[in-house]
């Protein structure tokens, strides 16, 4: 979080890259895993960007998340100096995903989900339906709207759906 929240002040006030003090990078930062960075601006979503890149480490995946999130979100326009004290970030370290058969193997509780149809594709966290409360149905029905595909798409056989599961915390 403190190298996130580092790289993001940099990246918006300077325009400059944050770098990582080797001797503090740990096994676990090492290792590969995908990762969210989400931030929030007064409890609203302020923007959120991952990188699902299992052959890079973390502290990368999480460094250039930040960055993104904070800059390249298509859906916000990009954090200005004067708010930053106001967002807060959260982060998800993501597992790989796991194809699976059938949407009756997707807990919504428990899993993040992918939906991929031709060129169409979108994920949803597993805190998303942990937040708001969703059950595998409306999950189902929002990452198909996210991709641009019909809400009930998930239904259709070529459909491929993949399952996944994070570990969030936040400031």
């Amino acid at each position: 979080l403190r190298w996130a929240r580092a790289a993001i002040e940099l990246a918006v006030r300077e325009g400059a890259p944050f770098e990582v003090v080797e001797a503090e990078l740990t096994d676990a930062l090492r290792a590969p895993h995908g990762a969210f960075v989400t931030l929030k601006k007064a409890g609203e979503l302020r923007g959120c960007i991952g990188k699902m890149d299992f052959e890079r480490p973390l502290w990368r995946n999480v460094i250039e998340a930040a960055v993104a999130s904070a800059l390249d979100d298509p859906g916000f326009a990009p954090v200005e100096d004067d708010e930053l004290s106001t967002i807060r970030l959260g982060i998800s370290v993501v597992e790989p995903p796991v194809a699976i058969a059938r949407a009756e193997e997707f807990d919504a509780q428990r899993h993040g989900i992918i939906v991929e149809k031709g060129l169409r594709h979108a994920l949803l966290l597993p805190k998303v339906a942990q937040e708001y409360g969703w059950d595998a149905r409306k999950v189902l029905e929002t990452v198909c709207w996210k991709a641009g595909l019909p809400t009930d798409a998930w239904r259709e056989p070529d459909v491929c759906l993949s399952v996944f599961t994070a570990f969030d915390f936040a400031e």
